[in-house]
């Protein structure tokens, strides 16, 4: 005799539930889902007079009538039921799982969040979300409004628009450096006197005229010196003046690339790691490293209509060569300092839009004048007494960010880089002619016989003398 189960639904109210089951047979087992905190009546054709549950933490079963009994869901979670008839006859077995109200849920899914086609429904005591919607933010809501229901939830719906996010960085930094020095040097020498102005050198410990002039041709002194001589009677008079005017403009670029998935962190260095002496115990010396180079590390959120929302932590380090900011330790040992450029900040984006997430104008203007007292101050003869000095700073630094939606490529299409359209040169392009590298379209100018060899071997005459083997078998093959 089969078992069958049927459910005999209650129209007319969103939230109703299926309240009666027919059990008839005794050849297999019914499943009977029961939501947690209300009951459902079973109704067997056969009478009974005992039952048993396996699990009555679950569920609590009380018979009616003899063909009826009500079962009470206590308890997330599944048991078994088996109904006696008289001889202890198997009347009827089932399984009862008590699981959260999914209709409720699946009505309020589709209240808030209308057209986007999500189910909920029980799975082993847990809610299963299915269906697919338009962004992940969606789904973020639809999953918290889930978790009202139930604690745990099983994601399995779908989101249609891209997922993946590629964040274009571009760090400009620009140094700008102005500098000028001028100063006048007087150095009397006499039979019973020595004077000079304009350093803080010992006039007896001044070097000749020759000495210095050899000093400006090694570099030693600025760009433009010129030393004049005064002999009257037996005394003689220096004059020494000193020029100079620098600028400087140093620009550097990096433009990092990184991709992620909507959610998750990704993050990249492109650079090294120094080591750094740590003391450690009984007198011993440990080795840590510090990371210097391009780094980038970004969360991005993929919200409703293409609407990207980014944490970004850019950074650019390298090492401060300045000896001034080196540390010296024991031993000999120096440390040296880092120069840093780094941001952090949540931005939204849209596809294909920029921001500049980060600027620094930073100036350092520095003056300095040496003279002589009283004589220095006096208007226009002043600077004959006088050296001055002016130095300035200037570093911009901008930070700009780019979101792209990314798709992987599809199955069998070609990713070029840099070096895809290059090749090596052969012995005559680079020994002859200088060239480090070819292009294809110019490794194709080639002669008759060499157009037909690279036609046969489908690639062009280049390469050094050990690919001569490979030409050759293809020149062999080009005459077949």
């Amino acid at each position: 005799m089969a078992l069958a189960a049927c459910s005999l639904p209650i129209g007319g109210n969103a939230y109703a539930q299926q309240r009666s089951i027919q059990i008839a047979g005794t050849s297999r087992t019914a499943s009977i889902v029961v939501t947690a905190g209300k009951s459902q009546d079973v109704h067997t054709d056969a009478s009974f007079i005992d039952v048993t549950v396996g699990d009555p933490d679950v569920a609590d079963v009380n018979p009616l009538t003899d063909h009826t009994l009500s079962i009470l869901g206590k308890k997330i979670g599944t048991t078994r039921v088996t109904v006696y008839g008289e001889g202890k006859r198997l009347v009827g077995i089932f399984d009862v799982e008590v699981s959260y109200d999914v209709s409720r849920l699946t009505n309020e899914l589709a209240r808030v969040f209308p057209g986007s086609h999500m189910h909920a429904s029980s799975v082993n005591g847990r809610i299963m979300l299915t269906g697919n919607v338009s962004d992940a933010v969606t789904l973020d809501k639809a999953v918290t409004i889930a978790r009202q229901f139930g604690p745990e939830i099983i994601n399995s719906v779908s989101v249609d628009s891209p997922q993946q996010v590629m964040l274009e960085v571009r760090f400009v930094e620009i140094d700008r450096t102005a500098g000028r020095d001028l100063g006048v040097q007087w150095n009397h020498f006499g039979s019973h006197s020595i004077v000079n102005a304009g350093n803080n050198v010992a006039a007896g410990s001044l070097p000749a005229v020759t000495t210095a002039a050899a000093g400006v041709l090694s570099g030693a002194n600025p760009f433009l010196f010129a030393v004049g001589r005064i002999v009257a009677g037996n005394s003689a008079t220096d004059i020494a003046i000193n020029a100079l005017e620098q600028k400087g403009l140093a620009r550097s670029l990096a433009e990092p690339n990184l991709v992620a998935l909507s959610g998750d962190t990704a993050s990249f260095l492109a650079g090294g790691e120094y080591p750094i002496p740590v003391a450690g115990q009984l007198g011993q010396i440990t080795v840590d490293y510090k990371k210097y180079g391009v780094g980038l590390a970004f969360t991005p959120t993929v919200l409703s209509r293409g609407l990207i929302n980014m944490k970004i932590e850019p950074e650019v380090s390298q090492i401060d060569t300045n000896p001034a900011h080196t540390v010296s330790i024991t031993g000999g040992i120096s440390i040296p300092a880092l120069i840093v450029r780094r941001a952090s900040t949540t931005i939204e984006l849209r596809d294909g839009q920029s921001f500049v997430i980060g600027g620094l104008l930073q100036t350092n203007n520095r003056n300095q004048v040496d003279q002589l007292p009283w004589v220095g101050s006096v208007p226009v003869l002043g600077a004959l007494f006088s050296s001055k000095s002016y130095q300035k700073d200037q570093t911009d630094l901008v930070i700009i960010v780019t979101p792209h939606l990314v798709k992987p490529a599809r199955p069998g299409d070609v990713i070029k880089t840099a070096a895809d359209d290059t090749l090596p040169p052969n012995d005559a392009d680079f020994f002859l002619l200088g060239k480090t590298e070819l292009t294809r379209q110019q490794a194709k100018r080639l002669t008759p016989m060499e157009a037909r060899i690279a036609a046969a071997g489908d690639q062009p005459n280049t390469g050094h003398m050990l690919d001569l083997t490979v030409q050759k078998e293809a020149s062999d093959a080009a005459a077949q």
